[in-house]
């Protein structure tokens, strides 16, 4: 009598962060609407000069500032009365780092200078070696599943197991748990104190790559 055996595989490797994503905004406000939008990108302007300087530099690859956002609202006095009308300009960009230690200066700088808002940083292995890295996992995630089978098969006196399907976690008939799959990666911050003062220093954890398979097997 034919037995099947449904497992799921898993594997995971880690990499130290290859590149970071940092966004920013120029963002005034005031009371005159042309003047909030005027000043934003005045404050915009230098953070664009220095991104093309870092692209030139190889430090960057890529970077845009494509989003734009003018409002308007009227705030509450501690009283509960409202006040007189206010005007926001945020002017967002975005950058891609592939020199560490460049982003840390450039967020030190920018991060000290008024108007101007820091949205994060998010870590990641280039595109190109993620896609390495992923085939490389499945290929272990399926080795691992593989490895589970025979132990289940060599449990109960059966032969070699054979590989029925393989499928992304949830795609086999049947219930299944939702996978797992991707990258995740968070950032340490410490600060240097010397001569300068104080001086960011990013310090970002390992990129973990992690594949889940489900598979079935049977075994004679």
């Amino acid at each position: 009598m034919t037995l099947q055996i449904t497992v799921r595989g898993s594997a995971e490797q880690h990499h130290r962060a290859e590149r970071a994503n940092v966004w920013l905004a120029a963002t005034v406000e005031g009371a005159d609407r042309t003047a909030v939008f005027r000043d934003a990108v005045a404050v915009q302007e230098p953070i664009a000069s220095q991104l093309k300087e870092l692209t030139e530099r190889d430090a960057v690859t890529t970077w845009s500032s494509d989003q734009v956002r003018v409002y308007s609202h009227r705030p509450w006095d501690a009283d509960g009365k409202r006040q007189a009308m206010v005007h926001v300009a945020r002017v967002q960009v975005r950058a891609e780092f592939l020199d560490f230690e460049r982003l840390s200066g450039f967020l030190d700088y920018w991060s000290g200078n008024e108007g101007v808002e820091v949205g994060g940083v998010t870590w990641d292995v280039t595109a190109k070696n993620r896609r390495t890295y992923e085939a490389e996992v499945r290929k272990s995630a399926v080795d691992d599943a593989v490895a589970k089978a025979q132990a289940y098969a060599n449990a109960v006196r059966r032969g070699r197991v054979i590989a029925e399907q393989l499928a992304d976690p949830g795609m086999l008939a049947g219930p299944s748990d939702e996978p797992v799959v991707g990258g995740r990666a968070f950032a340490a911050m410490s600060m240097d104190i010397g001569a300068g003062g104080p001086q960011l220093e990013l310090i970002p954890q390992e990129i973990v790559i992690h594949v889940d398979v489900d598979a079935r097997f049977r075994a004679e």
